[in-house]
């Protein structure tokens, strides 16, 4: 009867924290990432995120300092977001046009228009986290 009441006890722990912590293995990628519109509506910057979204517009490099192609997707709630990303440190994005779908990771920096992501390429000091963008069935980073 013991043994049985022991059984009967560990078996409803483990279901327990079973159900707390679930399965273990791999945590979800997304749970490590704040949201943009989370990061957005808190005015949060510096924080690696993660999104795919349509090109809405291509504007033209930034080549003030370290260069940058630059254009301005748009998320599928609408929210809109520059990525800014460094063509010094990682390959132009080849015939990415206005209508095209992206995902990408890097730095999301608040501003009132949506926000930028940078850091979608790897830090050569390797003191930043690795961003990256996929256009088509290339990733470029």
């Amino acid at each position: 009867m013991r043994n049985r009441a022991h059984f009967i006890a560990s078996t409803g722990i483990f279901a327990l924290l079973f159900l707390l912590y679930g399965c273990g293995g791999q945590p979800d990628e997304k749970a490590q990432h704040p949201s943009i519109a989370k990061a957005y509506a808190e005015q949060l910057s510096g924080i690696q995120v993660e999104g795919q979204g349509r090109v809405v517009r291509i504007l033209p490099d930034d080549r003030e300092g370290s260069r940058h192609q630059r254009f301005i997707v748009t998320l599928n709630n609408g929210h809109t977001l520059l990525i800014a990303h460094n063509i010094d440190l990682a390959p132009r994005i080849i015939n990415v046009k206005k209508g095209d779908s992206v995902t990408f990771s890097g730095e999301y920096e608040w501003n009132s228009e949506g926000g930028v992501i940078h850091w979608t390429h790897h830090d050569p000091a390797g003191r930043h986290p690795s961003g990256w963008i996929i256009h088509g069935d290339q990733k470029y980073q």
